[in-house]
């Protein structure tokens, strides 16, 4: 009788005892697709930007981004300088600048005051000098804005001040958790707080926002 061959093995079926072929290696097309939505992702995650609405944006959105009000009465309504209900800002303190001198807060009232509490290490509060040098520059006569350093030595962030050529105050708040008890609850930085003439906590940014929105705050303010 004649001998046949025996059956080929198809793509689908192993010989016993062996292990299926491994599946191709994802291009670099997809590693690259994957590695972008990562780094998407975490910067999502990572900075909390703030923006302004839009008009015609549904109110849960416009109530997502506009800080909360105590009550909404005529007498505590918010106006286009001051959120509703303001309160006083603490001026009772004293830091140390870069030099090691001891200023007054209190010694800053009479101008418009941008008080930003930042970091070295805040990558958000970086991206956000360069407006508050422009700003500076432009309403000096008006504006003072006070970069308070949470945490930093008077060593780095001088290297720091002079490295982004930051032209306003910076203040020392190593091993000080007063201020930002005054002004928060703080959860994390930076976070401004944008001060009238006469004292007053006009507006507050947890969290990054443009210069645009800055400056169009402060102005309301000079008037």
């Amino acid at each position: 009788m004649e001998q046949q061959d025996p059956p080929a093995i198809t793509s689908a079926e192993t010989p016993s005892g062996t292990s299926p072929e491994p599946s191709p290696a994802p291009s670099n097309k997809m590693r690259m697709v994957a590695v972008a939505a990562t780094a998407i992702a975490l910067v999502a995650i990572a900075i909390p930007f703030v923006w302004q609405p839009h008009e015609d944006a549904p109110a849960a959105v416009a109530q997502a981004t506009v800080t909360p009000a105590a009550s909404h009465d005529a007498a505590g309504a918010e106006t286009p300088a001051c959120m509703a209900n303001p309160k006083p800002a603490n001026w009772d303190f004293k830091l140390k600048d870069l030099d090691g001198k001891e200023v007054s807060l209190a010694s800053y009232k009479g101008k418009v005051v941008l008080l930003n509490f930042w970091a070295t290490w805040c990558g958000p509060c970086k991206a956000e000098i360069p407006g508050f040098v422009e700003l500076q520059e432009k309403y000096r006569d008006q504006l003072t804005i006070i970069g308070y350093s949470v945490d930093d030595t008077a060593e780095l962030a001088k290297k720091y001040a002079a490295e982004y050529k930051m032209n306003y105050p910076i203040l020392l708040g190593e091993g000080r958790e007063d201020v930002q008890d005054a002004y928060g609850p703080i959860w994390g930085i930076p976070a401004s707080f944008i001060i009238s003439k006469d004292g007053i906590v006009c507006r507050k940014h947890m969290g990054i926002a443009p210069k645009a929105m800055f400056e169009k705050e402060v102005v309301a303010l000079m008037n």
